[in-house]
């Protein structure tokens, strides 16, 4: 989360908004730009080692069920013990430490720990190439604004279905006692994000080859709006953006009229 709000706060009002325009406007039929499939082209979930293995072709590691061949509890020391991934669970969750250490004091990024390939994406921003993100977050301190920031990392975990995949956890604080994104005069506004979710996948020779970030578990909590990253910060002092991306979630009227519906059919078939 932190490292998104680096991102956004750095850029000007008008790159910011055709980043977003560029990533967000195809709407609720689109992830990452591709258009999601049908319902019935999804594959469903079962319980079974068959089907588990076919949702899981896309993952680096066969599943392995802590409750027999049929379960539904992953045996994660059983995946790990059978990655071929070069660098173990926790010397990876080490450089990932490390890593949001040197970012933190050093409020930026050195372009060597990331692979030539990396990407960063968010909820909203992005994907975004290395150039575009170095670039982006370059020689801007967020501090200014919020001097006692803190992102409040936990629960480090590697994924056993991508054993080069570090999650983890952020519940950001910090008061708005200074001048934020250079121009958002201090409030004394005391800000509680959300928990988010947060990842840092490496390659094989331990460089960051994507980071996602801002990814919100639980939208009631904090008084960002129920946002992450940026977006929550700006909303919690005052100075949420103005569209729909950056504003608390708001049910859409095809939403509104589903659920009427819905209603109206239950009862009339009682």
């Amino acid at each position: 989360m932190y490292m998104q709000m680096n991102l956004m706060a750095r850029c000007t009002p008008v790159a910011r908004l055709s980043v977003l325009q560029d990533n967000s406007s195809f709407g609720s039929k689109f992830i990452g730009g591709k258009r999601m499939k049908s319902e019935s082209s999804v594959v469903k979930p079962a319980f079974n080692t068959k089907m588990s293995t076919r949702v899981s072709a896309i993952a680096s590691t066969t599943p392995v069920y802590s409750d027999g061949e049929n379960g539904m509890f992953v045996d994660t020391e059983a995946m790990y013990a059978a990655s071929s991934f070069p660098i173990k669970p926790e010397d990876l969750i080490t450089r990932t430490k490390e890593w949001l250490i040197r970012n933190h004091v050093i409020n930026g990024f050195n372009s060597a720990d990331f692979s030539d390939d990396f990407k960063f994406v968010a909820p909203v921003v992005g994907p975004l190439a290395k150039d575009d993100f170095i670039k982006a977050v370059a020689g801007f301190d967020l501090k200014v604004g919020i001097p006692d920031l803190n992102p409040q990392y936990y629960d480090f975990r590697v994924d056993p279905f991508e054993p080069n995949r570090v999650w983890y956890t952020s519940r950001t604080v910090g008061t708005h006692t200074g001048v934020l994104a250079g121009a958002i005069q201090p409030t004394g506004t005391v800000i509680e994000s959300p928990p988010q979710t947060l990842s840092a996948t490496y390659n094989e020779e331990g460089l960051i080859k994507k980071i996602t970030v801002g990814y919100v578990m639980d939208r009631e909590i904090g008084n960002t709006g129920g946002m992450g990253a940026v977006f929550g910060i700006l909303y919690a002092v005052g100075a949420g953006l103005p569209f729909p991306e950056a504003q608390p979630f708001k049910p859409s009227f095809r939403y509104k009229l589903f659920q009427t519906l819905g209603k109206a059919r239950a009862f009339f078939d009682k």
